[in-house]
């Protein structure tokens, strides 16, 4: 078993303040392992990264065309985000169109990330609703499910069928068998695999057809929904978002807490700018810590090994851009490293817990 190996340097000035270790993995569409860094066999909790995953029953059951559901709540299915209206007002509707409440969600309620909705609440001394929970919108597809399947309305009982039917479908895209789950952050099953697991799973969804099966169908809706929607993914500032709205449709990108991002990329990549292969599933996860963003601070420089330096840059809130510092995905989405295959990738990556880093987001 190989350890975490480093991914990025932080420098600033003359000075390396900190280093990040972890692991990286990418598949092809035949499933294998095209290229991984550290451990491709590291047994993680994939968290928010799995949720195109988890909201793939709701299209194969039949219960996203029931209910009408369109590509933003199929985008807010797979989403982690702010609690801003753009998100809160599109899950109370989906949650009106079933006839439930947000009393009907059991993820939580969460102060909104969003600053303008936190303002909201604090100035009014309201109280945060569950819709302001980043996965209120994966939590009305699992309604959604249930009401279709006529289930109870404990969906996040690992036995009810709707996580059954989640788990089922994650141990087929990810071409294993999950050892267990770990509770996540909104209360709903987090089943585990492997970075290859996830890695193969991202191929799976890079390479699906919506003229294949029911479930190459289903992941490829997901995945169109996801880059026709990226402010409802993340939200304004954030890493997922703005990557997916800088490469135009060809790549789809989640994160998950701990340090977990993964990849879809299906496009065909300009010369220019290393962009020579379509669509393979990938996945990183860092040893230490996901984004990184800490106001106040004088812009630094990020290093990824074997790839180029990318500069921090300030956002409107004094933060420093979260997409800026994405360095474990910079190494192949840049020309000098880019792998030259024709084909679609998956990617899965991970990061080690770190001091440095804070990871506010399941």
């Amino acid at each position: 078993m190989s350890k975490a190996v480093l991914l990025c340097e932080i420098w600033r000035g003359d000075f390396m303040e900190s280093c990040h270790l972890g692991h990286a993995v990418v598949c092809g569409k035949d499933g294998q392992i095209r290229e991984s860094w550290g451990d491709p066999g590291k047994v993680v909790l994939p968290r928010s990264s799995a949720k195109m995953i988890q909201a793939l029953p709701l299209i194969e059951s039949g219960a996203a065309d029931a209910f009408g559901l369109g590509s933003e709540q199929l985008a807010l299915a797979c989403a982690s985000h702010e609690g801003a209206a753009i998100h809160t007002d599109r899950v109370n509707r989906w949650l009106a169109g079933l006839g439930l409440s947000d009393d009907d969600l059991r993820c939580g309620p969460q102060m909104p990330f969003d600053r303008t909705a936190k303002r909201r609440i604090i100035c009014t001394d309201d109280s945060p609703c569950q819709v302001h929970n980043n996965c209120s919108g994966k939590h009305a597809g699992f309604l959604t499910l249930g009401r279709h399947l006529g289930a109870g309305p404990e969906y996040i009982d690992p036995a009810h069928p709707v996580q059954q039917a989640v788990r089922a479908a994650f141990e087929d895209v990810t071409g294993e068998d999950s050892p267990g789950f770990g509770v996540d952050g909104c209360s709903a099953p987090n089943f585990a695999t492997t970075m290859e697991g996830m890695a193969r799973a991202m191929a799976f969804f890079a390479c699906a057809d919506n003229g294949g099966s029911r479930r190459q169908s289903a992941a490829a809706r997901l995945r169109e929904a996801m880059v026709a929607h990226p402010d409802l993914v993340a939200g304004e500032g954030r890493a997922c978002t703005e990557l997916m709205q800088a490469m135009g449709g060809k790549v789809a990108i989640k994160t998950g807490a701990e340090g977990v991002f993964v990849a879809m990329l299906t496009g065909d990549r300009r010369q220019d700018r290393g962009w020579r292969q379509t669509g393979r599933g990938m996945r990183d996860r860092g040893a230490s810590g996901a984004l990184r963003r800490v106001a106040g601070r004088p812009p630094g420089h990020a290093k990824a090994h074997g790839c180029r330096h990318s500069k921090l840059e300030r956002t409107r809130d004094g933060d420093y851009s979260p997409c800026r510092h994405l360095t474990t995905l910079t190494p192949l989405m840049t020309s000098d490293c880019a792998p030259t295959s024709a084909e679609r990738m998956g990617l899965t990556a991970c990061t080690t817990p770190g001091s440095l880093h804070r990871l506010p987001r399941s």
